[in-house]
C-alpha cells in the first residue's frame, strides 16, 4: 500500500499553512479594495509581471499535466511536450500582437471583447458556452484526476474525500479574490516546480537503481537508460502509420498517431489549441487583462520561459513510468495512461513523497481557483449584470461571484463523482484536448478576423462559431463514413476499437480552415466599412528592448530543443 509517512504529512501540511497563512495575510491587506468589483474579478493594476506570469503558469499547470500529460509521455513519449513548447512560442505572438489590442480596447472578459467587436447576440452565447466548457469539461477533469492521483498515493478509497477537500482548499484561495489568487500562485509555482524537478531527480535515479542496478542511482545515468530504453519516446515527429499492418505494434503506431499526427498537427491543430488557450481564453487572459502593457507582456513572456521546462518536469515521470513497466518493475501497475504519474510518485522515498504530493496539489488547486474564478467573471460580469440584475452595486456583484464559485464547485463534483462524463475513458490529457477542440477552431475564427480584419461581422461570427462546432463534430463522427477511409482531404486511421478515426488535431486544422473561408464570404456580402471594428496601428506592436531579449532568449532556447530531439 502507498502509505504516507509522518515526515510526508509534515511537509503537505506545512504547504498548505504557508499557502493559507499567505493567501488570508493578502486578503487582510486588500480587504477594502475586494469590495470592489473589478478588484475581485481582475486584481485590477496590483498584479506584478511575475506574479502575472507565475500565476499563467500555476493556472495552465494542472492535473492535466502532471497526472494527463504524464500519461501520454508514458503513451506516445517527448512529442507531448509539443503542447508546451509551441505554447512558448504562442505566447510571444499573444503577448506582442494580442495584448495590446485588448488593453487598448479597455476589454476585461472574452464575452465583452465579443460584444465591443461585434454583437449582443454573439457575446452571449459564447459566454453560455464557456460556462459550461469551464464547468463541465475543466474543472471536472481537473477534479478528476488530482483525485485519482492523491488516492493512489494515499494507498486506499479515499477518492471522494480528496476531491472534497481538494474543492475545499480551491474555494479558500478563490473567495478572496483575484489578487489572493494572483500572488499565492507564486508560492504554489514555487512548490510545483521544486517538487516537480525533485520528483524527476528521483524517478531518473530510481530508473538507475532498477534498471543498471546501481546502489545510489545517477540522474544522469537513469535519463540516459531512458533513451537507451525508449528511443522511439524521444522523437518529436512520429512516423505516419499503416493501415495495413494488423500485429500489435502496427495498431499501436496508428493509436499514437491519432493522439499526436506527426508533422501535420503543426500546420494547424497545434497552433488552434495553444493559439485559442493562450489568447481567447478567459482563465488566461484575465491574469494580464488588469495591468498595464510593459507590465503583462513580460509577465506572459516570463510564463512563456518557464513553459520552456515544463516538459521536463510533467512528461519526463510518464516516460521513466515506462521503461520501468516494460522491465516489470512496476508491481501491481497496469499500464494505464493516468496511473503513469502515480506509480512514480509511490518509489519516492520518504520526504520526497510529501513534495511531490505538495507539487501536484499545488497544481491542482491553483488550477481549480483560476477556473473558478474566470467562471465566476463572465458570469457576473457577462450574464448576472447584464440580463438578471442590471442596478447590481459593487457588494452585490463580488457576491454573486463568491456565490458562483461555490455552485460551479459543487456541481463539477457532483459529475466527477462517477466519472459521468468518461473522462477516464480515452485519458484525461486526450479527453480535454479532444473536447475543447469542438468549439475551438469557431471561436479561434471569430477572435483572429476580429482583431485582425476589419471587415469582419457579427454575422460572419455568428455563422463561425456554429460552422465550426457543426463541422468539428461532423469530422469527429461522420467524415469517414460519407468520405471513405481515404481521400485527397485527410487519411483516417483504424483504431484499437476496429473502426476508422480521424486525428482530432487534423479535424479541427479542416474544421478552421472552412469556418475562415465562410466568414470571409460572409463579411464580403455585408459593408466594407464596420464602425465596431478596432483600430490598429503598428506603434501598438512595439517591444521595449528588455522584451525584445526575453523573446530572443526563448526562442533560441525552443530552437534548440527542436533541433536536439526532431
Amino acid at each position: 500500500m502507498n502509505t504516507l509517512a509522518l515526515s510526508d504529512k509534515i511537509i503537505f501540511v506545512f504547504y498548505f499553512i504557508i499557502v493559507a497563512t499567505y493567501g488570508y495575510w493578502v486578503y487582510r491587506k486588500k480587504k477594502n479594495d475586494v469590495s470592489a468589483s473589478q478588484d475581485f474579478f481582475l486584481a485590477e493594476g496590483s498584479l506584478t509581471w511575475w506574479a502575472i506570469g507565475a500565476s499563467l503558469i500555476a493556472s495552465n499547470i494542472s492535473a492535466e499535466q502532471f497526472i494527463g500529460m504524464s500519461g501520454e509521455g508514458f503513451f506516445v513519449g517527448i512529442a507531448v511536450a509539443a503542447y508546451e513548447w509551441i505554447a512558448a512560442l504562442t505566447l510571444i505572438i499573444i503577448a506582442v500582437w494580442f495584448i495590446p489590442i485588448y488593453l487598448k480596447n479597455k476589454i476585461y472578459t472574452m464575452p465583452q471583447f465579443l460584444k465591443t467587436r461585434y454583437n449582443e447576440s454573439v457575446s452571449l452565447v459564447m459566454a453560455i458556452f464557456w460556462l459550461f466548457l469551464y464547468v463541465f469539461v475543466n474543472l471536472t477533469s481537473i477534479l478528476y484526476l488530482g483525485a485519482v492521483a492523491i488516492n493512489g498515493l494515499l494507498g486506499g478509497d479515499y477518492l471522494h474525500v480528496v476531491m472534497i477537500g481538494l474543492m475545499l482548499m480551491a474555494l479558500l484561495i478563490t473567495l478572496g479574490g483575484m489578487k489572493v489568487i494572483g500572488y499565492t500562485d507564486v508560492i504554489q509555482v514555487a512548490v510545483l516546480i521544486i517538487g516537480g524537478f525533485a520528483t524527476v531527480y528521483m524517478a531518473l535515479q530510481i530508473v538507475d537503481q532498477r534498471i543498471n542496478g546501481a546502489l545510489a542511482g545517477s540522474a544522469i545515468t537513469g535519463f540516459k537508460t531512458l533513451i537507451s530504453q525508449a528511443p522511439e519516446h524521444f522523437k518529436m515527429i512520429l512516423p505516419k502509420p499503416n493501415n495495413t499492418d494488423m500485429s500489435a505494434a502496427g495498431q499501436l503506431a496508428r493509436d499514437k498517431y491519432i493522439v499526436l499526427p506527426g508533422i501535420a498537427m503543426y500546420f494547424a491543430g497545434q497552433w488552434i489549441v495553444n493559439l485559442n488557450y493562450w489568447g481567447c481564453n478567459q482563465y488566461i487572459t484575465q491574469r494580464a487583462l488588469g495591468a498595464k502593457l510593459e507590465t503583462a507582456r513580460k509577465g506572459i513572456l516570463f510564463a512563456g520561459f518557464i513553459k520552456l521546462f515544463m516538459p521536463v518536469i510533467v512528461m519526463l515521470p510518464g516516460i521513466a513510468a515506462f521503461v520501468l513497466y516494460k522491465n516489470g518493475q512496476l508491481p501491481g501497475f497496469e499500464g494505464g495512461k493516468d496511473g503513469a504519474y502515480s506509480a512514480i510518485l509511490a518509489f519516492l522515498p520518504v520526504g520526497f513523497k510529501g513534495l511531490a504530493i505538495a507539487a501536484l496539489t499545488a497544481a491542482i488547486v491553483a488550477s481549480l481557483a483560476g477556473k473558478a474564478n474566470s467562471i465566476a467573471t463572465i458570469f457576473t460580469l457577462d450574464i448576472y449584470k447584464k440580463y438578471l440584475n442590471k442596478l447590481a452595486d459593487e457588494k452585490k456583484m463580488v457576491w454573486t461571484g463568491r456565490l458562483t464559485v461555490l455552485v460551479s464547485m459543487v456541481v463539477a463534483v457532483i459529475f466527477t463523482w462517477q466519472d459521468l462524463l468518461g473522462i477516464g475513458g480515452e485519458g484525461g490529457f486526450t479527453f480535454i484536448q479532444k473536447y475543447t477542440g469542438f468549439i475551438s477552431p469557431g471561436v479561434f475564427a471569430m477572435f483572429i478576423l476580429g482583431l485582425f480584419w476589419k471587415r469582419t461581422t457579427g454575422t460572419a461570427a455568428m455563422a463561425g462559431l456554429i460552422t465550426g462546432f457543426v463541422l468539428s463534430i461532423f469530422f469527429n463522427n461522420y467524415a469517414v463514413g460519407i468520405f471513405g477511409t481515404e481521400n485527397i482531404m485527410y487519411t483516417a486511421y483504424l483504431n484499437k476499437s476496429g473502426s476508422y478515426e480521424i486525428p482530432f488535431l487534423i479535424n479541427m486544422g479542416w474544421s478552421f480552415a472552412i469556418t475562415v473561408a465562410m466568414m470571409v464570404a460572409i463579411s464580403f456580402a455585408g459593408p466594407k466599412v464596420n464602425p465596431k471594428a478596432f483600430e490598429i496601428d503598428a506603434s501598438m506592436f512595439k517591444v521595449s528592448k528588455s522584451t525584445l531579449i526575453l523573446i530572443v532568449i526563448t526562442l533560441m532556447l525552443l530552437s534548440a530543443l527542436y533541433v536536439k530531439f526532431w
